[in-house]
């Protein structure tokens, strides 16, 4: 929105020919997303309050975890809002890749919404019946990834890029549906196992999509994607301004979320964020370099399917409890020290993704 107002009042004041730089914008997005989620913050949490939005804590967890009964939750609203609000203000709006992020994010943050509305106000301790809740996750990841592959307008924009080569990519034809779909749903939902401890999901989403920023960037810049051997996917680079506006709300989110925690995300924050960076990442071409950022994700889910497998077929458990950051506590870490080395890792893993640029 603001970018149209600039480029008006440019024919009158030169000064305001910088807001078109994409990084200026990505940097005041990220600046306007932490200066409202610290603004609403405390609004949004004494409205949970109010409204009885309280946890719902298990009994067969770490017992440390029970006297967060009660903490408001879908405090994920919060980082929608703020999220939205930024991206909106700073974004080329006329960007289609901005509305597909956009679209996904809010669409899964509805299923998360309604997901948590019932397990708090309904009283349905499930919360959504399992099919309904990937049905329509289903919906929207494939909505997203046919509306990727027949607007693609270059070969690049559906090809499978593998890392650490400069020509390496496979040309996925149709498969690319399947596998777009599979990025935006397992990203959502991997996300949602994370969010189990104080600022354990926030943190890594912060750090990914911050890495997820620079590679849209460079994407979306013919010289560098040419120079580092990417795929050059046009108008890919406007990401930056969500990524940099997700890293805010990220940011302001984690000063009411950090340890011992003033509110939760809940799924209405943990679907939506874990959709938008999955199909960023389908975006810009860089599925796998986002499953190596993603590796605490991936720990987390592949935990919990481990530990379905195992107990269905031998009856025994392989963790203590899953996911695997319960396990952890339950081995006796204090929670801030799971959540700190969890981060430790991604960061290392968020460096790892973004070396594969030069390692070609």
């Amino acid at each position: 929105m603001l970018v149209w107002i600039s480029e008006w009042l440019a024919n009158y004041f030169r000064f305001f020919h910088v807001v078109q730089y994409l990084t200026l914008r990505g940097i005041l997005g990220t600046l306007t997303a932490l200066t409202m989620s610290l603004w609403l913050g405390p609004v949004i949490i004494r409205q949970l309050s109010l409204r009885h939005m309280g946890q719902v804590v298990r009994d067969d967890g770490p017992q440390s975890h029970l006297s967060k009964a009660g903490t408001p939750t879908m405090g994920g609203t919060l980082i929608l809002v703020t999220l939205l609000l930024s991206t909106l203000l700073w974004s080329d709006l006329s960007n289609r890749y901005v509305w597909l992020v956009l679209v996904v994010m809010v669409g899964f943050g509805a299923i998360g919404y309604w997901d948590d509305y019932r397990k708090l106000v309904l009283k349905h301790s499930r919360g959504m019946p399992a099919r309904q809740k990937y049905l329509l996750q289903s919906l929207i990841g494939f909505g997203a990834a046919f509306y990727l592959y027949f607007a693609a307008t270059l070969p690049a924009e559906t090809q499978l890029v593998i890392p650490f080569f400069k020509q390496l990519s496979v040309v996925m034809g149709p498969f690319f549906i399947v596998l777009t779909y599979f990025v935006i749903v397992g990203a959502s939902n991997a996300v949602n196992l994370t969010d189990g401890l104080d600022g354990l999901a926030i943190m890594p989403c912060v750090m990914i999509g911050g890495a997820l920023g620079v590679l849209a960037y460079v994407a979306g810049n013919v010289n560098f994607a040419n120079y580092l051997a990417v795929p050059y996917v046009p108008s890919a680079g406007e990401l930056i301004v969500f990524c940099g506006s997700l890293v805010g709300a990220g940011l302001g989110f984690l000063w009411f979320n950090t340890y011992p925690a003033q509110v939760f995300m809940g799924d209405v924050g943990a679907l939506a964020l874990g959709a938008a960076l999955g199909v960023i990442a389908v975006i810009v071409r860089q599925e796998i370099v986002f499953f190596i950022m993603s590796g605490i994700f991936v720990l987390e889910t592949v935990s919990v399917i481990l530990q379905v497998a195992s107990y269905k077929l031998t009856g025994k458990r392989l963790f203590k409890m899953a996911p695997i950051h319960h396990h952890f506590e339950l081995k006796g870490w204090p929670e801030p020290r799971v959540i700190v080395r969890f981060w430790i890792i991604t960061f290392v893993l968020v460096l790892c993704g973004l070396a594969t640029l030069k390692l070609r």
